[in-house]
């Protein structure tokens, strides 16, 4: 499967002001079903990243209920803004990205989403739930959106039956080693599909 970030990413991103309470960033991320936010300045530039556990920290006190020893209280007051607990050090990518190379970053620096930025702005964020997204597409849903790109970005060229079983898409069709070739890049840019076949007829 080769694709980019864009090909994939959520856009716009929910975003988080740095300047909003944690409490105003805790119901937003819960209302929107999310687990962390990119965060921005007032003039709108990323500025850091927020998650769950981040607005979690220092937001509950010790029950007394469930020890025996006198709990003390805090003198300190909880984190009042995102800027006092978010993290500054953000890992970006960028809209042409590759989805691949999105992907490695997660798994090596155990993260669940990645802001996508343009030079110090953010279009969109990229998840672990927007690849299993793509994942999950249907295979008859991938067999039309590959058919709608062979129409519109390969008007010309011969017409190919088209089939696609587990994410694999097998296009068939009259022999046309240069043509084939244009076909296989197009259908391997449709988000979800995994490998592509072609079946050539005398």
């Amino acid at each position: 499967m080769t694709m980019m970030v864009r090909d994939v990413m959520t856009s716009p991103a929910i975003t988080v002001l740095s300047t909003c309470t944690v409490r105003q960033a805790i119901r937003l991320l819960y209302d929107n079903e999310i687990t962390a936010a990119p965060v921005v300045d007032a003039d709108g530039r990323l500025a850091g990243v927020v998650s769950e556990l981040d607005l979690l920290r220092g937001e509950f006190e010790p029950d007394p209920r469930a020890s025996l020893m006198p709990v003390l209280a805090h003198h300190e007051p909880p984190p009042r803004t995102v800027a006092d607990v978010m993290t500054r050090e953000v890992i970006t990518v960028t809209e042409t990205t590759d989805a691949t190379t999105a992907i490695d970053l997660m798994v090596a620096k155990r993260i669940k989403s990645l802001p996508v930025r343009r030079a110090d702005r953010v279009v969109g964020i990229l998840s672990r739930r927007d690849l299993m997204a793509m994942l999950a597409r249907p295979d008859e849903e991938l067999r039309e959106a590959i058919m709608v790109a062979l129409h519109e970005q390969y008007p010309f060229g011969p017409s190919w039956q088209v089939s696609v079983r587990d994410g694999i898409a097998t296009l068939s069709g009259k022999s046309n080693p240069y043509a084939d070739g244009i076909a296989d890049v197009i259908a391997r840019t449709v988000p979800g599909v995994v490998r592509v076949k072609h079946r050539r007829q005398p």
